[in-house]
């Protein structure tokens, strides 16, 4: 899984045959990874890590804030690998512009959508079950310490609705 299609291509696969469930998504995803070879899994590991710290950003986590009715860090997390699960048009438009997020989703269910958390740990899991043993360092550059982009304070609705006026006016307040 050296390349990128390749990794989208099973992002893309596991969500269609999951109907948008993220912990089915995860799952299956699991099943899809076991098939391969433990390096590939490796490479699958390392892309979406990438992904993940690429969308570590103070504008996203006002995306989840606002679709989620809050989000601290560990819900940030998780939407993160939510948001990579959506495939890489939905990925690639709410990185280069999280406010697209209301024209790229048809719907937000919050008890369903936005939390991706298996989908983080499913390199992981597939790795473990082919080898019996933990996943080695990915040997990738380390996430940022602080989310890259201007700080917004989350918990001002007047802030937000600026930052992402048409996010804000689809699924805020």
């Amino acid at each position: 899984m050296r390349d990128e299609t390749e990794f989208w291509e099973l992002i893309d696969a596991t969500r269609e045959a999951a109907g948008g469930d993220p912990e089915e998504q995860a799952d299956l995803l699991v099943e899809r990874l076991v098939r391969l070879d433990p390096e590939a899994v490796l490479d699958f590991a390392r892309h979406f890590e990438a992904r993940y710290d690429r969308a570590y950003t103070w504008d996203l986590w006002a995306a989840a804030w606002i679709l989620l009715g809050g989000a601290g860090d560990d819900a940030f997390d998780s939407f993160r690998c939510w948001l990579i699960g959506q495939g890489r048009e939905v990925y690639e438009g709410a990185v280069r512009d999280p406010d697209a997020l209301a024209g790229l989703l048809d719907g937000f269910d919050e008890e369903l959508d936005g939390d991706g958390e298996g989908l983080g740990y499913a390199a992981d899991e597939a790795y473990e079950r082919l080898t019996g043993t933990v996943a080695p360092d990915l040997d990738v550059p380390p996430a940022p310490p602080e989310p890259r982009g201007t700080p917004v304070d989350l918990e001002d609705d007047r802030a937000l609705a600026e930052r992402l006026p048409r996010l804000w006016e689809r699924f805020g307040g």
